[in-house]
Order: C-alpha cells, then structure tokens, then sequence
C-alpha cells in the first residue's frame, strides 16, 4: 500500500472515531452553538432582553412566549439603559445633531468615531435638544440613581429655636413689706424665709410713737365733736387725724377699732399686704426699723417667669405671641407657654437676648433659679407658603435652584428665592403648589444639566453647517 492509501485509510478510522463519540456524547452537547454577533467578542453578557423589544428582561438565558429567544446585551462600554428600544424605521426617520463623548467629557463630533479606549460616541437625535430649559435622563439612569420626587404643598413652616432659660418670680406679683414711721419689733409671727402667707396677716408686732400720736390726734378731734363742737371744723380734724393714720401705713381695720372704741392701743400687728412665699426677711425679734427699710419681700409664685437666653442670630425668628415649649431639667412633663415680652438689651458677653415666657405654677413644684429648656415654635402662626423639602434646593453659592420633574424623565433647573426654614423644609418663591421637585439625586441632575449647557455651547461652535 502506498504512503497516500495509508494516510487516508487513518483519516477515515479516525472520522469514524470522532462520530461514534459524537453519537454518544448528552444530548445537551447535541444543540448548535449560537453564533457571537460582530463585534461583541471578547465582551461578557449584561442581560438578555426580549426579542421584541417588550420592556421584559432577564438575568439568564431564556425564550418568550412564541419560543424566541431573549436576545444578549454586552458589556461593550455603552450606558444600559433598561427602556424599549425604538423601533429602527423610527430611529432611521430621525436626524442625527452630532455625536457625544460616551464619557460626559464635553467633547463632540459631527460624525461617528471612538474615544481612546476605543467606546462608540452616542448618536445625539434631532427632538431630544431641543428644549434648552429641560434635560432628559434615561428611565435606566433615573432608576439607578434613585431619583425621588415630592409635591410641593403650601404648608406652615415652624422653625424650632432652641434655648436656655432660668425660672424668675414673676416681677409684678411681688411685695415689699416696709414701715413708714420709725419703730420697735417687739414679736415676729413669721420668723423664716420661705413660709407662706396670706393677706392681712399678722407678720409682726411693732411700737411707733409717730402711730401713737396720729391715733391721739383722732381721739381728740372724737371727743371735741362729743363735747358739742360741731361744724365743719370738726369734721376736718377727724377726717385728717384719720388721714394721717393711713399716710403712716396704719390698717383699717384698726383706724375702725380706734373710732369705735375710742381706745389707743400701744402696739400693732402689722399685717401681710399680699398673700405669698416670703423669698427674704430682713427683720428680727427687738429690732429698731426706720421708715423705709425693708423688713420682707413677698412672691406670689403661682405663676412664674422663664427667662431664655436666645442667640442674635435666631432673634428675628421670635416675637410676642410666639409659643414655646418648656422643659424643666426637675420634672418630666414639659409646660407649654407663650413669649409675652422680649428685653431691648443685648447681652454683650453672650450675644444673646433675653426673652420672657409666663408659665402656671399652681402647686409651686416650680423654683427660682431652676434651669429649663426652651423650644420656641417660631413661624408655627405665619400663613402656610409653598415649601419644598431642604434637600431639594441646590445652592452654588451665587444662586440656589430646585429641579421641577415635567414627566417622561425630563427635569427643568429653576432658580428659586428662599424663605423661611423648619421642620426639614423651606419657603421658596419659584415654584408652585402641585409641581413636582427632586428630592434625591439632585446633583447627578444637575451635573447632567451643566453638561448640556456645555454640549450646546459646543455644538454651536463645531457644528458644521
């Protein structure tokens, strides 16, 4: 046999070799490997997406409902989007402005080429720039980004200021208990700072010869009128004997007592002017006291001031009326109160301005010098204005603006002026109640603007005629 017969009688053995093995391989061996598109060698799967380019995809390789199957997207570099793709009668009928750099540089051309890593320029079609208030994302880009709307509502913005205060007796429920003629203590009945009086009784025990000499004077013009005296003379002496009782301080009950009984008694139990907590005394058992001196000094602490040391910069924020929140550092429950006056003083160690709250104390749980924290409501009394979330405003610095979400993924950049501030929330003038801003994802929107504005730039300038 010749060295040719003998070549191809061992091809033919092996040809047989390799059938027998094929017929007796799975059967899933049996199925034709589909062929690679053009193109996408070397570049791993994505996703399969349906052939008819019905919004359906799928992670693994699958078939539709007509046993099609789901057609494979690469990874070759280009933005997946997860949108239908146009049908491309559609996509031929439209005119092509010029193409961008697949990487968001601003860099354009007027026909089709690759960027040094060697990724297809993206077509840019007549109808998608032609609005240039507006910028248009991709439903893909939008549901990657996470982009989050919210309707703006006309809604009352309370702007929460915080502060420190300090409970202070109220100024005008005290008392200052003083003589107006020189005497002698002779007996305390309230001998202790802090007990509780009442009004009309009796603090101490006092000897005054001015007291003395005023009642004689009224028993003398008693008895002159007694004696026969009569005429308007008389009536004159009594009613200026009397005069002089209450110009001395003397009670009534016990200028009665002198004209009813026509006695004059030594001493006096003065009386307490104002029913209340004595916060100091100034007076002990045999003291001499002067006119004038200040003997106790009465609170009625059953209401009470807070004074709230509030910041400069949150002062415009408050005023009369304002409700306010209180919370004592002693006690759970907090109180709930209204500004009822703001000092005109700034305190120049501080900066801070001192703002009163009026609160009830019924059981006098409240103390002076006790310290609070206060949470004033401010703007909770100011008409509602259209607001929009604080994460929804954009601030360069020279300009803040909100983007307005018009549908189909299309988002207008809009300047806004801003307002008042609480609560998570801003008054804006710019927009109205009913539209839509972004909440999140502004600043992806935004760059997406930017570069729009730099493309166009561009475009007007390399764009060829």
């Amino acid at each position: 046999m010749t060295r040719l017969g003998t070549t191809l009688l061992a091809a033919s053995a092996l040809a047989l070799a390799a059938g027998g093995a094929w017929l007796a391989a799975p059967a899933w061996l049996h199925a034709p490997v589909a062929a690679q598109p053009a193109g996408h060698s070397g570049h791993a799967i994505l996703y399969y997406r349906d052939p008819s380019g019905a919004p359906f995809w799928s992670a693994g390789p699958r078939k539709d409902a007509q046993g099609r199957d789901f057609l494979p997207v690469y990874d070759d570099g280009q933005e997946v989007s997860f949108e239908p793709e146009a049908p491309r009668a559609a996509q031929a009928d439209r005119r092509i402005l010029y193409y961008r750099n697949p990487m968001g540089l601003p860099d354009i051309s007027p026909v089709p080429k690759k960027d040094s890593m060697g990724m297809d320029y993206i077509p840019v079609y007549a109808g998608e720039d032609d609005d240039g208030a507006t910028v248009k994302l991709s439903l893909g880009k939008i549901q990657r980004s996470g982009v989050a709307t919210e309707r703006v509502e006309a809604r009352a913005i309370v702007r929460p200021v915080r502060a420190i205060g300090t409970v202070m007796a109220d100024e005008r429920r005290l008392t200052v208990v003083t003589m107006r003629a020189e005497g002698y203590v002779e007996d305390l009945f309230v001998d202790a700072t802090g007990q509780s009086v009442r009004a009309g009784e009796p603090l101490f025990r006092v000897y005054s010869a001015d007291i003395q000499r005023a009642q004689i004077d009224l028993i003398v013009a008693m008895r002159a009128v007694q004696r026969g005296t009569s005429g308007v003379d008389a009536a004159r002496a009594i009613e200026g004997a009397m005069q002089r009782l209450r110009n001395l301080g003397v009670p009534e009950s016990r200028i009665r007592e002198v004209r009813e009984t026509g006695a004059n008694p030594r001493v006096l139990d003065w009386p307490a002017p104002a029913a209340g907590t004595v916060i100091a005394k100034r007076i002990i058992n045999g003291q001499r006291v002067a006119a004038g001196d200040e003997l106790y000094r009465i609170a009625d602490l059953s209401r009470v001031w807070v004074i709230a040391d509030v910041a400069e910069a949150d002062l415009a924020a408050l005023a009369v009326g304002t409700p306010a929140t209180v919370a004592f550092r002693a006690y759970p429950e907090p109180v709930e109160g209204r500004v009822t006056f703001i000092y005109p003083d700034l305190r120049p160690e501080t900066r801070t301005a001192r703002v009163r709250i009026e609160v009830a104390n019924p059981d006098l749980r409240l103390k002076t010098d006790m310290y609070a924290d206060v949470v004033f409501h401010a703007g909770g009394d100011q008409p509602p204005l259209a607001a929009v979330p604080a994460s929804a405003v954009i601030d360069s610095g020279t300009r803040r603006i909100v983007l307005v979400a018009k549908g189909d993924g299309r988002f207008e950049p809009r300047e806004v002026k801003l307002g008042r501030r609480g609560d998570g929330y801003v008054a804006v003038e710019g927009v109205a109640a009913g539209e839509d801003v972004v909440t999140s994802a502004t600043f992806l929107i935004d760059a997406e603007s930017n570069l729009k504005a730099a493309l166009k730039a561009f475009a007007g300038q390399e764009q060829p005629k």
